[in-house]
């Protein structure tokens, strides 16, 4: 490729914050858009797909390719997010199947749940890089490329009102986005720098502990394996509490040991927490199995089906909580909103 920023780059990032940023005159407020966040790189009939960690998505989405080449300049890099739609929310775990070793596999899926890319920032057009121009420059040159864009290669919306942006924090999760990104207007593009700021829903839960898989670094507890009940009285597996100090690790071990038990169990084998991982053939993902007695809150962000999108936030023990009553119900559900209104801002 000959671009003014050859590929790969990594993508400049957020930091969490707890609130919405307040306005003081410089912030645009943007949707958090819940996919996987890319780079495209277009020289001419040349496409590259850049992921954050800066390997190439390219093989795994080829109706993509062909959207940039049809949709956005010639010579152009985007930084933006790729994303699937399950009628009018995204469909992450849709997205999550893409990523498969088998070309036949990928083609079969470009198919039946097409990605698009949804862009909100650009890097370079034509012979001109904008790395150093402000935000609010580089926002600007993008919408000017989207006068004939199509259907696949979208624009995210933007807002300076610190008013409407905490309105989409409330409504737009609905169509599963996960917060608000805010962007000082001066701000040039620092590539792997958390130099933006980011807002995401949390709201806690009560869960049953039902296993522990151990940390990479020896016999301690490296993740909690949480489940609900649904309706059917049936424990399912909603994701995973980690990220504990290392002498909490230690500590955990002999805590959890009198509920350890191989008899029984919930889940099988060959279910979710004992599978392999998709990201990686060679991942153990083996748990301790657990009696279903221990009940903790974790805070969580927002849910993916019947699993918690992102690892969930050890808050505290629940020995006042019956097992059995730590179901799906307890859960806030977001009023639905549609993605095509989203999207025509």
């Amino acid at each position: 490729m000959n671009l003014p920023i050859a590929p790969p780059v990594a993508p400049m990032l957020a930091k969490p914050v707890k609130i919405l940023p307040s306005q003081d005159g410089t912030f645009f407020y943007e949707p958090k858009w819940d996919g996987f966040r890319c780079i495209v790189f277009r020289d001419g009939d040349e496409v590259y797909l850049g992921s954050r960690n800066e390997r190439p998505f390219t093989r795994y989405f080829p109706e993509l390719v062909e959207a940039v080449r049809a949709e956005l300049p010639d010579r152009v890099v985007v930084d933006g997010e790729i994303v699937i739609r399950g009628g009018q929310v995204l469909d992450f775990e849709a997205l999550q199947q893409r990523i498969h070793p088998a070309a036949s596999r990928v083609r079969l899926l470009a198919e039946q749940t097409p990605a698009s890319f949804v862009a909100f920032d650009l890097l370079a057009l034509g012979e001109e890089s904008l790395m150093d121009a402000p935000f609010s420059a580089r926002r600007e040159r993008l919408e000017s490329i989207f006068g004939g864009a199509g259907d696949a290669i979208r624009l995210t919306p933007v807002t300076t009102s610190e008013e409407q942006a905490a309105g989409w924090f409330e409504t737009f999760e609905g169509a599963g986005l996960d917060g608000i990104v805010a962007k000082p207007g001066g701000l040039p593009y620092q590539p792997d720098k958390r130099v933006m700021l980011k807002v995401k829903h949390e709201r806690s839960a009560d869960v049953v502990v039902a296993g522990y898989r151990l940390h990479k670094s020896g016999p301690v507890v490296g993740s909690l394996l949480l489940g609900l009940y649904d309706t059917q009285g049936e424990l399912r597996h909603v994701g995973v509490a980690a990220a504990f100090p290392m002498k909490r690790r230690s500590e955990m071990v002999e805590e959890l040991a009198p509920y350890v038990s191989h008899d029984a169990h919930p889940w099988s084998a060959e279910s979710l927490p004992g599978a392999l991982s998709k990201w990686s053939a060679s991942k153990d993902l083996s748990f301790v199995p657990m009696r279903p007695k221990l009940v903790i809150e974790v805070a969580y962000d927002h849910m993916e089906g019947h699993r918690f999108r992102h690892t969930a936030q050890f808050r505290r023990l629940r020995p006042d909580r019956a097992p059995e009553s730590c179901t799906y119900e307890q859960l806030e559900h977001p009023v639905s909103y549609d993605l095509d209104d989203i999207l025509a801002r």
